[in-house]
């Protein structure tokens, strides 16, 4: 508080001094804050700045598509959620907290999701990308519905994660993460390896095994004592907040398209909270996210027997019809 700032914004409400939005046509981020000002494409106003980690494909799938999966989603049961939102889940069950992990209810997706899955292998970011949860989102305009700004957990979810957008378009609202990397296990993510090259190309296999085996043995030759370790820790929790640009905090919106895919990764995904405000959601909104895992749970990492088990259910796709006795 006693360091000078060119501006008293913080958290995710900015002036447009600092808050910027995110042009998917140029991938550019322009100042602003109404989502749909990245529609003016090619005219913005202002200087852009870049925010790598980012990919948004427009029309990811047709509009009779969208009916038909919208149809087939409200046939299926919806679990109450947080937030005012509703959910349905397909994955192992997960306690971040205690790093627990159970996967004998898991047993794969929904048949009318295949073609979702299957048309990943057409974006480049998600060049290898193996589903390990699907989880549906529904938003309700009525019990005021959003998303409080997190990171996703860095546990045994990895790099990439892919968001459907369905019903309407709303907005992604980023906020640069000034917290200890004890929280949200992000910690663990000092030890993996970028799934992306500088180049923007998907590093393949082997050359993220090697990566993570070297990456795996520096950390064991360079292991602290226990209490130097809680020290650093303590010290992130006291460390003054290091802002993003020229000295001051931004936030940055991404739009979400209604029927498009959205693919955060790097940096995007680590060093950045992100949330959707009650305000972005004007009416029904439903989603589908999913998740990879991370190297720990590959053929080559320390879990790779549980990993294993995850891989082979998410193999798996049944008639929902059946699975839920709705022809009964």
């Amino acid at each position: 508080m006693y360091h000078p700032r060119p501006c008293g914004c913080k958290g995710q409400r900015t002036c447009l001094e600092c808050s910027y939005v995110y042009c998917p046509m140029c991938d550019l981020a322009w100042p602003g804050w109404e989502t749909d000002s990245w529609k003016v494409h090619p005219h913005h106003q202002g200087e852009p700045i870049r925010f790598p980690g980012t990919k948004i494909v427009l029309d990811f799938i047709s509009e009779e598509e969208e009916r038909e999966l919208l149809t087939h989603i409200d046939e299926v049961p919806w679990d109450p959620s947080q937030s005012g939102r509703r959910k349905q889940n397909y994955g192992p069950k997960c306690n971040f907290k205690k790093r627990r992990v159970r996967t004998e209810t898991f047993s794969g997706y929904p048949s009318f999701t295949k073609f979702i899955q299957d048309r990943f292998n057409k974006v480049n970011v998600l060049k290898g990308f193996q589903t390990v949860e699907q989880c549906s989102l529904d938003y309700s305009l009525e019990k005021g519905a959003s998303i409080d700004p997190h990171i996703d957990d860095c546990w045994i979810w990895g790099e990439r994660i892919p968001t459907l957008s369905l019903l309407i378009g709303s907005t992604l609202t980023m906020r640069k993460f000034e917290g200890p990397r004890t929280k949200y296990n992000l910690i663990d993510t000092e030890g993996y390896p970028a799934v992306m090259r500088e180049d923007g190309i998907v590093k393949e296999e082997k050359e993220i095994e090697m990566e993570f085996r070297e990456s795996y043995q520096k950390r064991n030759e360079s292991k602290k004592p226990k209490e130097n370790l809680l020290k650093d820790i303590e010290g992130e929790k006291n460390a003054t907040p290091s802002y993003s640009r020229d000295g001051k905090p931004y936030v940055l919106r991404l739009p979400m398209p209604q029927r498009s895919l959205l693919v955060l990764y790097g940096p995007a995904r680590y060093n950045w909270e992100h949330g959707i405000l009650r305000e972005d959601i004007p009416s029904r909104r439903v989603c589908i996210t999913y998740r990879e895992l991370t190297p720990t749970y590959l053929e080559y990492g320390s879990k790779a027997e549980v990993g294993a088990e995850i891989l082979k259910a998410s193999k798996s796709f049944w008639d929902h019809r059946q699975h839920y006795g709705l022809d009964i």
